[in-house]
């Protein structure tokens, strides 16, 4: 023990001492954290639209007044008679509504009237939103109208559960915890593994009685310190800007918290140990802890949109399990009725990534 964490105290003061180090620490997570928090959003607004109304009669009017008023959408002023060519393809627009001639008259004759839609389809998951907001809206505007032809015999009454608001940032903000506290921690502990074998210290580690684990869990020690202050800053500021609270029992998420970030270095610490220096440690956390964290943990994609056999690989990204934790202590609130298995999984990721880097640097030293 004492082995331990003399290694952590060491590891602490050299940390204190490395300005740029404390900058990657704190300034970096900070800078992702306003980024990622507002510059990222799932749901399409300002969307352009022309309309083209060849009827121009107050139904036709009141139609395209109220459409705009959904304030989903911005008029785009454009010439020409081809909405099409002049609008959608010239990337003015990314979607048209053309009203026929017919529409106020076939509606009060009882016919049924035709409203062309032309959306833009290069943005597949955009040209889906468009399409859904266009018909809820023509279907919402059929009934303010009372231009139903007969009495629906099912009436849905939809209420959306957890968000009311339809805040994004209630589920895109508990996703970057998990993003951002799946790189930093893992990077600092990286950094530290491989600067030891790039300045040739390393050797002296291995010529002492220092075991492989006493030197992961030693360095470990230190930078779990410093991950649990970042965590602490991170969560703070977040929840301070957006107005998050915990909605339910947030003792999954402390607990969590914990082995997530433990899972996270000894990550670190696996990528330090193959590495030959720092540049190669930095560019191993940021291309497989970052793109796995970002793409593969449900952070922005639904994990079930992930074919096979990627979807294999989601079981492995620490992050996944953890941003289960944070969007239910921020948003769902079932507690551990609902988030049991997510701290069990990520301490047996935070076991395995250990035992591996503890017989690789076994191995290392054995060779030495």
């Amino acid at each position: 023990m004492k082995r331990i964490l003399a290694q952590c105290s060491k590891e602490l003061a050299q940390f204190r001492r490395d300005r740029l180090t404390l900058a990657l620490a704190f300034i970096l997570p900070v800078m992702t954290l306003f980024i990622f928090g507002f510059a990222i959003r799932l749901e399409a607004k300002n969307i352009t639209l022309i309309v083209q109304d060849f009827d121009h009669s107050n139904l036709s009017q009141s139609y395209v007044e109220r459409l705009y008023a959904t304030n989903q959408f911005l008029p785009v002023q454009w010439s020409g008679t081809d909405p099409i060519r002049d609008g959608i393809e010239r990337g003015l627009a990314k979607a048209a509504v053309i009203i026929s001639p017919e529409f106020s008259r076939d509606v009060k004759a009882g016919k049924t009237s035709v409203v062309q839609v032309l959306i833009d389809g290069t943005d597949v998951n955009n040209a889906r939103v468009i399409k859904n907001s266009i018909q809820a809206f023509t279907n919402v505007f059929i009934q303010d109208q009372n231009l139903l032809q007969s009495s629906s015999k099912i009436l849905p009454r939809i209420r959306l559960w957890f968000n009311p608001g339809r805040q994004e940032s209630l589920y895109i903000v508990p996703g970057v915890f998990g993003v951002i506290l799946a790189i930093y921690p893992s990077l600092l502990a990286a950094l530290a593994m491989s600067r030891e074998k790039e300045q040739g210290t390393i050797l002296q580690i291995y010529a002492s009685s220092v075991s492989a684990a006493e030197l992961l869990l030693g360095k470990g020690l230190a930078y779990f310190i410093v991950a649990i202050g970042q965590t602490l800053f991170v969560l703070g500021l977040g929840c301070t800007i957006w107005q998050l609270g915990f909605v339910g029992d947030p003792t999954p998420l402390l607990i969590g918290s914990v082995v997530f970030l433990a899972a996270n270095i000894m990550f670190g610490l696996l990528i330090g140990v193959r590495a030959s220096n720092r540049s190669v440690a930095v560019q191993g956390v940021a291309t497989v802890g970052f793109l796995l964290s970002l793409l593969l943990s449900g952070f922005i994609y639904p994990l079930s949109n992930i074919p096979f056999p990627l979807s294999l690989i989601t079981n492995l990204v620490p992050a996944r399990y953890y941003i289960e934790l944070t969007r239910d202590a921020f948003v769902r609130g079932t507690g551990w009725s609902g988030v049991w298995s997510a701290p069990l999984l990520l301490a047996l990721l935070a076991f395995l990534l250990f035992n591996i880097a503890r017989k690789i640097i076994r191995r290392m030293q054995l060779s030495g």
